[in-house]
């Protein structure tokens, strides 16, 4: 429809209420696409938005802005899909100590971005060190062996965290020097059992099928952290648009 450069602005829209994160990466699709590009917005990441509300113009070619909506939008309404579902259930833990957590599971090569809108809707990212799941305490032969084998191989300065689904597990973590002892589908009941065995000779984190139908129950029994892969496997896309496109 458009076999020549012609200038042209377009308006970016939100459609719905949330949290907005990923307008940078936006703005870098049309630069990549055409350097003369412009850009402008009226929120910045972290903004709270209302449907209806005008974000930001994009003018330059049209065939640029063409080319680059869908793409921009892609990882727009991703990323702030992402830091939408991270602020409501982060509200459900506001006033407690606790911290909630992204976790691996990531989209293949979309970790940096949802990682990044993890921390826009006020969680935290699963910090750099070793984890050590049912899988690697099978291969060693028990929660002492693997901690024992990851003390032997990993810097002092990294932390050791270890998934236990027990409380015969849960001491023998704590017994071998576990930095970090994840609770892994355990019942609230039993997560409360473990807290009072651990009594703070390790920080502790909650995991398992958590999301913001269920995390109420988790505030009262003294974690450190919880963590949820829902963050970023199952949050829902915010609906943005780019609206209005015309000739200028």
């Amino acid at each position: 429809v458009m076999p020549e450069a012609v200038d042209g602005e377009v308006e970016l829209i939100c459609k719905q209420d949330g949290v907005i994160a990923g307008l940078d990466v936006f703005k870098r699709v049309f630069e990549l696409l055409d350097a003369d590009t412009e850009v402008t917005f009226s929120c910045k990441d972290g903004d709270e938005v209302k449907k209806g509300r005008l974000m930001g113009k994009v003018r330059g070619d049209i065939r640029v802005l063409l080319s680059g909506e869908r793409v921009a939008l892609n990882y727009l309404q991703r990323m702030s899909g992402i830091a939408t579902y991270t602020h409501t259930v982060a509200g459900y833990l506001k006033g407690s100590k606790i911290k909630l957590l992204d976790t691996r599971k990531t989209t293949p090569n979309m970790r940096i971005f949802e990682k990044y809108a993890v921390r826009t809707g006020g969680g935290y990212n699963l910090s750099d060190g070793v984890l050590l799941k049912d899988n690697h305490i099978g291969a060693a032969g028990s929660v002492t062996k693997a901690i024992q084998m990851a003390k032997a191989y990993a810097p002092f300065v990294r932390k050791i965290e270890i998934e236990v689904e027990t409380l015969e597990q849960v001491k023998e973590a704590v017994e071998a020097g576990a930095d970090i002892i994840m609770l892994d589908n355990m019942t609230p009941e039993v997560m409360k059992q473990a807290v009072e065995l651990i009594d703070g000779r390790a920080q502790t984190e909650c995991s398992g099928n958590i999301t913001k139908e269920n995390i109420q129950k988790i505030r009262e029994i003294g974690v450190d952290f919880v963590s949820s892969g829902a963050l970023t496997h199952s949050a829902p896309i915010l609906d943005i648009s780019m609206k209005n496109l015309h000739a200028v």
